[in-house]
């Protein structure tokens, strides 16, 4: 099937593109002939990044440009990547729901008491209803200047950001692309690359799946008018549906996509291919995601350009990480991966771009929200020095506009800028106590990811391993709720021990500092809480549950005072 969006406007050796980014096309040699070629040499920037398990970064370097582009390379090429995260690029995918029809059955007043049936079964009577059931942010009026982009025709202000209808030749179908869980809202200002907290976009396909198996594509052409084209779209839909295993989200915010693929691949043939089986699809191979909880957040984008290794975990241990995003996405939705690596391979320049805007992202400065003022400068310094003493080990360094040479030149929010990070050369995996759900969830699918040929053509490896990644802190003030699981509320609970962190707290909203604790850096908790937060569908957080744990990281050794000063370093970064 084609699908396609209305509009998504030191070199390698050949041995390790091969071995890294995707073996080149026969006779190609290292000419760019389907990827980003931004200076017209005639050779893929992507070959100047190494995806290598060995890559490693020198004191203070990033890969913010990670092809070595310049500033206006980049700022160029980050706007069309941004497109590629509002509208599912995969012209492959065959999870893609016909909208006319759909959006007909839901708006037709004769069929109303089957739609009453809708919003018991799933929670939404119509589209704008699905859409917050999803938790998708609505697209800003000022999103291309916010995002420093031209937005895809057929989005405008208002529409969920992560959805998008394209056009088919079958009829136009409704997608879902990473804006869903990389798009989220900081005290009422939309940021691109910051966790969604309130996303429940697995949802949808546990929704979708039994009530796609009770509806087949003949009653759904009767009882919503589609054309044969949109029927047959919906039958591919179905049929993928078939091959992809769900799993209910523990609670919001949490992402259930590691638990999605595991259980996806164990219903299909396990060969090089994950050939598509339909004895296997309904009698699913055993998986320890059957029962084990591994839910986890989405990971913010700014911090991978100081990474070598992926995930909260560190186990996809080479291969670019877009490649892997677009590799688990589409198992996650029943995915035909020959077809979907031939897609890789012809559209190399849609995975160089958004690999450019996810590196080249920035975190969000506390400045920006709350003023440079808001900072005492002698806490903030006095809090560098624990943070030094207590935490740099693990998170790096991260030094300061305050003590540059030019300090006396600069403004206050110059002071409070950071002017360099040392990070680890190569990305660390610590075991600190915390929950080893989403770590042990990795053994799930790791084998049969690794066999993939589709695997071995990213260059992708995971290597299964205790502990998580130490993460490098820039913007962690907008990171709330923290650890893998989002498990500790505040900078206060989890600077704090363990017996002292709350055992109850609510996922409020972002919509303004009313919804934030400044002073702890998170949530509200206790008697803070506003009321209305309550009754907010799986809002409420109880770290008790299984793969919810709050236990571990108890690092930090000091007084109430020293934590204050600490926690005003932290929000400096």
């Amino acid at each position: 099937m084609d699908l396609r969006p209305r509009r998504l406007a030191p070199l390698l050796t050949l041995l390790s593109l091969t071995a890294a980014c995707g073996a080149p096309k026969e006779g190609a040699g290292t000419t760019c002939e389907n990827g980003l070629d931004y200076d017209e040499d005639g050779v893929c920037d992507r070959l100047a990044a190494d995806w290598s398990a060995e890559a490693a970064l020198r004191p203070g370097e990033d890969r913010a440009d990670i092809f070595g582009l310049g500033p206006a390379g980049v700022a160029a090429v980050r706007a069309e990547g941004l497109q590629h995260a509002l509208v599912w690029p995969v012209t492959t995918s065959r999870l893609v729901l016909p909208i006319r029809p759909f959006e007909a059955l839901l708006n037709d007043p004769d069929k109303a008491q089957l739609v009453d049936l809708l919003e018991q079964a799933a929670g939404f009577r119509d589209m704008a209803g699905l859409y917050a059931r999803l938790g998708l942010l609505p697209l800003p009026a000022d999103a291309e200047d916010r995002f420093g982009l031209d937005l895809p025709d057929g989005l405008s202000a208002g529409d969920p950001m992560g959805a998008a209808t394209v056009d088919t030749p079958d009829g136009e179908g409704l997608v879902f692309s990473c804006a869903a869980c990389h798009a989220g809202n900081l005290l009422g200002r939309p940021v691109m690359g910051l966790t969604n907290r309130v996303a429940r976009p697995n949802a949808f396909f546990h929704i979708a799946k039994p009530l796609v198996a009770a509806v087949p594509p003949e009653q759904f052409a009767e009882l919503t008018g589609a054309t044969a084209g949109e029927t047959a779209m919906y039958a591919r839909f179905a049929a993928a549906l078939g091959a992809v295993g769900t799993k209910e989200p523990e609670t919001l915010g949490l992402d259930t996509s590691l638990a999605q693929v595991g259980l996806s691949l164990a219903r299909r043939q396990p060969d090089a291919a994950a050939t598509l089986d339909d004895f296997l699809a309904a009698h699913p191979a055993p998986n320890v995601l059957d029962g084990l909880v591994a839910d986890s957040k989405p990971a913010v984008w700014w911090t991978v350009k100081y990474k070598t290794r992926w995930l909260s975990d560190a186990s996809i241990t080479s291969g670019n990480p877009i490649f892997t995003n677009f590799l688990w996405n589409e198992i996650g939705r029943g995915a035909d991966l020959p077809e979907l690596e031939g897609w890789l391979e012809d559209e190399q320049r849609v995975t160089d771009t958004l690999t450019v805007a996810a590196f080249a992202t920035e975190a969000p400065r506390w400045e920006d929200w709350f003023g440079a003022d808001s900072i005492d400068l002698s806490a903030a310094q006095a809090g560098e020095q624990l943070f030094l003493a207590q935490c740099a080990d693990c998170h790096g360094v991260y030094e300061k506009g305050w003590s540059a040479a030019d300090a006396d030149e600069r403004d206050a929010a110059g002071l409070l800028a950071t002017t360099r990070v040392v990070y680890h050369a190569q990305t660390p995996r610590f075991d600190v106590g915390t929950s080893p759900g989403r770590a042990a969830g990795m053994e799930g699918l790791a084998e049969g990811l690794n066999r993939l040929d589709i695997s071995q053509w990213m260059g992708t490896v995971v290597e299964v391993g205790e502990g998580y990644v130490p993460p490098p802190l820039d913007g962690i003030w907008a990171r709330y709720p923290y650890l893998h699981n989002g498990s500790v509320p505040s900078l206060c609970a989890l600077l704090s021990p363990v017996a002292e962190r709350p055992t109850l707290f609510v996922q409020g909203p972002s919509d303004s500092a009313a919804d934030y604790d400044a002073d702890c850096v998170g949530y509200p908790v206790g008697e803070n809480i506003p009321s209305t937060w309550w009754e907010i569908e799986d809002a409420p957080y109880d770290p008790t549950q299984p793969g919810r744990s709050n236990q571990g990281h108890e690092t930090f050794d000091g007084t109430a005072e020293e934590r204050a000063q600490l926690i005003t370093f932290l929000k400096t970064l």
